[in-house]
């Protein structure tokens, strides 16, 4: 029962982190169910089953708040759905002792990339207003939905800031719309993972623990945002991530690093984790210190 507490914790932390980022549920619960043993194909087998509920609960929550994009969702979303079922074949067919490596470097190279993403330039926008082409959104859809299932995560983080870069959708159209088609991309992992897998190692309990966390999480996370700078939050998410999964590759037989060198590279990451974070404060700081106060509306539209 208090494993199935903890899960339902980590469920509500990851999605409250995803609904205000648009990403990092899945990075955040792969990371940490790999990190008590789990299987790597069943740790992400069983963070998709869930996300089918949280997503439909969190687009839903979206939609609601006027925070999708349909056309962005379903030129982003078919796509991601097929290379969500790749990857889930992909990684079902790998052996443990070469998944778990692998996974926990596409997570730390995720890590890296939510870290460097939000430290050192948090979210900006440029060209409101102009359209995104299928040409764009396609492609990343299907890579996206491939790294999201062998990766147990990874849709957000890829998907949110191509789509924030190029500048044409409000963030809070970014955000709601990625995380609404990513209950298509989990459907079709799902179904991947099942049709591979069966039911073999994934434990049906810790999906619904993280089912009901981010549940509970997804329409609070609009209101989180107000009170976390997206900033300062993906630089902490980002961190853990890193170390996380630094921690995992160390250990594996890849690498099989010596107790010393372990505890070097743990202090590195840690300083730098420190160092990013503390950046990301003054940053945040000083923006606020020089940006003039938004209007209600526009409040609205920086933290969905």
């Amino acid at each position: 029962m208090r494993k199935l507490v903890l899960l339902a914790l980590v469920g509500l932390g990851a999605q409250l982190v995803d609904g205000s980022l648009g990403m990092a549920y899945g990075v955040t619960s792969t990371t940490l169910l790999l990190a008590i043993g789990t299987n790597p194909a069943a740790a992400s087998a069983t963070v998709h089953l869930a996300e089918i509920g949280i997503t439909l609960v969190s687009g839903a929550s979206h939609w609601k708040f006027g925070n999708v994009d349909w056309p962005v969702v379903l030129k982003i979303g078919v796509p991601g759905a097929v290379g969500a079922f790749a990857g889930a074949t992909f990684l079902s067919n790998l052996s443990t002792e070469t998944a778990e490596p692998i996974m926990s470097l596409v997570l730390l190279a995720l890590g890296v990339y939510v870290l460097t993403r939000f430290t050192l330039w948090g979210l900006r926008t440029s060209n409101l207003g102009k359209p995104l082409r299928k040409r764009f959104l396609s492609p990343l859809g299907l890579v996206a939905g491939f790294v999201d299932a062998t990766g147990g995560g990874g849709w957000g983080p890829v998907g949110t800031p191509a789509i924030l870069s190029s500048g044409r959708l409000e963030p809070r159209k970014v955000i709601g719309s990625v995380d609404t088609a990513e209950f298509l991309v989990s459907i079709a992992a799902s179904i991947g993972f099942l049709a591979a897998l069966g039911s073999k190692g994934i434990d049906f309990g810790w999906v619904a623990a993280l089912l009901i966390g981010g549940a509970v999480a997804a329409p609070v996370a609009a209101w989180l945002v107000r009170h976390i700078p997206p900033r300062i939050l993906g630089s902490l998410v980002g961190g853990i991530i890193i170390v996380t999964n630094s921690r995992t590759l160390l250990k594996s037989d890849w690498i099989d690093a010596a107790d010393g060198t372990r505890y070097a590279v743990y202090a590195v990451l840690y300083a730098v984790w420190a160092a990013a974070v503390a950046y990301s404060v003054r940053a945040w700081r000083r923006s606020e210190a020089v940006a003039p106060s938004p209007s209600p509306s526009e409040q609205e539209t920086v933290s969905a």
